[in-house]
């Protein structure tokens, strides 16, 4: 998990976005690790070679161009001690000779430094400042410290360090070399770096990037130099490489003794149609109890994470952009997220549920949970949230992971439970997705965190109830399938989406809904399209495909975000909010999303069952003393001038 904090200031930062660590556990060989470093930190940093011909080309419109690229090049300088090591700066005469687990960086000469820094240096000072000039001169003094005393190249680079007995035996090999050593060199703290408040988003988060970057060289540059080990005296200084944690040294050491995981070499098999389709369930014909929707209970989380937001706490990783070019390829302009835990959220909403319905949780024959971001497994989330409740007994209490169907899924198994139990069932929609999205872009821009509960119960006899139609699929191409993976070891175990993919399988699937409610007649009857807020902008576009007109949409995506499982029992709980329903209203609620799930319902909402919105309570626990944002005195103090 990669929570967010709150800074000083109320701001939600995202340490993970630009400490740079890595989870070691999930990597198996050189080859993976090769492979994240390649896309995290090479694939749009610029070499020495590049900021110079960038320079000379004149392509650099603004200093905050020529700031970025600084800082992604010296992330990628720093790309291997930055996700594996501990610098800690040691006497060589105290340095441990044959320990396994410490190492000795191996550098090679910067002989053509001095043009490139030269260049860079006069570009920005030729530059006019993009937004503000104090600040941008205050990262760049940071970035540019580093630049100009880096002394060797980044290009050779080796991911697996040698130890101290490697590094001597090999007596060509080059190191870095302090003749003395301030064990009090300054460095940013961890919550100065957290509490960085610039006007300018984009700023503020270079600003974090270049005190992160100061932290990795924590000791006089200007003096230092690179020697072999025969030419370090006894008293001098150099830079040992320690593992930061376990998983690292046990990774160095699966790559050291040419391990290999055992894997399957089986292919997915073609993707092929069922023998016969599955029809739609019509549920007044094919079940006895009718199910009638009593009440409908929503739980946000507590926190706005805007498109501004999601800017300040801009990845190295990242390509630009803004927050209005967020908000049009996405369509949203902010998301919830909430410090709370998922249970939490559950509970809240299911005690909301219940309330407005006027039951009691004795009265409860089964209890379902529709989420795919539950770290629970044991006790289920929904045997977890039965105890909570006080219920000694539950005919079904289970976890649904159908991702972004989960309604659909839920109100189908809801419906079938109610058959054998003849008594109210509870259904909550749950999602947090804000501590497993890390530094993926596109998972930052999209997903939120939210409930709902609905109290699903037997409708009185001889009455219609309120679901008229149910349908679920899954599956399709393995691509598809694995169109949104969490955890995914690729991605440091964060949730990613590939996107093409999911238009593909939306696309199929709403095809597939439409001929079916075309088939049944039912397509001119629906009064309102709430569908899953997966991506506006997607959909529209498909829904132009389709031939549906946007007037039939209802989105709270600007505000909502994606929530998965929780987005269309939000989204219809929104959609009374804003007099979109006012009366009882046939709705059609389409959702589809990863595993290649797909599904929706055709339910008539009765504006009577939506509760009063529950409001959740803001932690204090992570809030910390205002400090003051870093000044250009605090730059130099931090050169030690």
């Amino acid at each position: 998990m990669k929570p967010f904090v709150l800074n000083a200031h109320g701001h939600l930062v995202f340490p993970a976005n630009f400490l740079g660590e890595l989870d070691f556990s999930v990597l198996d060989t050189l080859d993976q690790f090769t492979a994240v470093i390649g896309r995290d930190f090479e694939a749009k940093a610029p070499t020495g070679t590049d900021l110079l011909t960038r320079v000379e080309a004149g392509a650099y419109p603004s200093r905050f161009a020529l700031l970025r690229d600084l800082g992604q090049n010296l992330f990628w300088v720093n790309r291997y001690p930055m996700t594996m090591f501990d610098k800690r700066p040691t006497r060589w005469r105290d340095l441990p000779r044959h320990r396994e687990d410490v190492f000795l960086p191996v550098l090679t000469p910067w002989v053509d430094g001095e043009k490139k820094v030269a260049a860079v240096e006069r570009a920005y000072r030729e530059l006019a400042p993009t937004w503000e000039g104090g600040a941008e001169d205050r990262v760049f003094a940071l970035l540019f410290d580093l630049f100009r005393n880096k002394l060797h190249h980044a290009s050779e680079l080796p991911a697996i360090k040698p130890t101290v007995a490697e590094f001597v035996a090999q007596g060509e090999l080059l190191t870095f070399v302090v003749p003395d050593h301030d064990p009090d060199y300054p460095v940013f703290s961890h919550q100065e770096i957290l509490d960085v408040d610039e006007s300018v988003p984009e700023l503020e988060a270079l600003t974090r990037w270049a005190m992160v970057l100061h932290n990795q060289y924590p000791w006089d540059r200007s003096r230092t130099e690179l020697r072999p080990a025969q030419a370090i005296g006894d008293d001098d200084f150099v830079i040992a490489l320690h593992p930061r944690t376990r998983d690292v040294a046990a990774f160095i050491d699966r790559v050291k003794s040419g391990a290999t995981p055992v894997r399957s070499s089986r292919s997915p098999a073609p993707a092929r149609p069922p023998v016969r389709p599955y029809p739609p369930v019509k549920v007044h014909e094919a079940f006895r109890v009718q199910p009638r929707i009593e009440s409908l209970a929503v739980v946000r989380g507590e926190h706005v994470c805007s498109n501004v937001d999601v800017v300040r706490n801009a990845s190295f990783s990242w390509s630009p952009m803004s927050a209005e070019e967020i908000r049009t390829k996405t369509g949203i302009d902010q998301r919830r997220y909430t410090e709370h835990e998922i249970g939490d959220l559950a509970l809240e909403a299911a005690v909301a549920a219940l309330e407005h319905a006027g039951r009691t949780a004795d009265e409860i024959g089964a209890v379902l949970v529709a989420t795919c971001t539950s770290e629970r497994l044991i006790p289920s989330l929904s045997t977890w949230l039965s105890g909570e409740l006080g219920m000694l007994q539950t005919h079904c209490s289970a976890d649904i992971v159908a991702a972004c169907a989960g309604l659909p899924y839920g109100l189908a198994e809801a419906v079938r439970q109610l058959q054998e139990v003849d008594r109210p069932v509870l259904l909550v929609c749950v999602e947090k997705f804000s501590d497993k999205i890390g530094a993926v872009r596109t998972s930052r821009m999209i997903f939120g965190d939210g409930a709902a509960a609905m109290v699903v119960a037997p409708a009185p006899a001889g009455e219609a109830g309120d679901v008229e139609i149910l349908q679920t699929y899954a599956s399709g191409p393995a691509s598809q399938v694995n169109s949104i993976i969490w955890p995914n070891p690729e991605f440091d175990n964060d949730i990613t989406v590939y996107g093409p993919e999911v238009k593909a399988l939306v696309s199929r699937y709403l095809d597939q809904m439409l001929a079916e409610l075309t088939d049944l007649d039912l397509l001119g009857s629906i009064d309102l399209i709430v569908p899953h807020q997966a991506n506006k902008t997607m959909i529209l576009q498909l829904a132009d495909k389709a031939g549906l007109s946007h007037d039939q949409l209802y989105f709270n995506i600007e505000t909502m975000g994606n929530v998965s499982a929780a987005s269309i029992p939000i989204a219809i709980f929104d959609a009374v909010r804003d007099k979109a329903i006012t009366g009882p209203t046939k709705v059609f609620a389409p959702g589809f999303g990863a595993g290649a799930v797909g599904g929706y319902a055709v339910l008539t909402v009765d504006p009577s069952i939506v509760a009063p919105e529950v409001v959740l309570p803001t932690p204090t626990s992570h809030r910390t003393t205002v400090r003051p944002t870093t000044t250009s005195d605090d730059v130099r103090v931090a050169f030690g001038e």
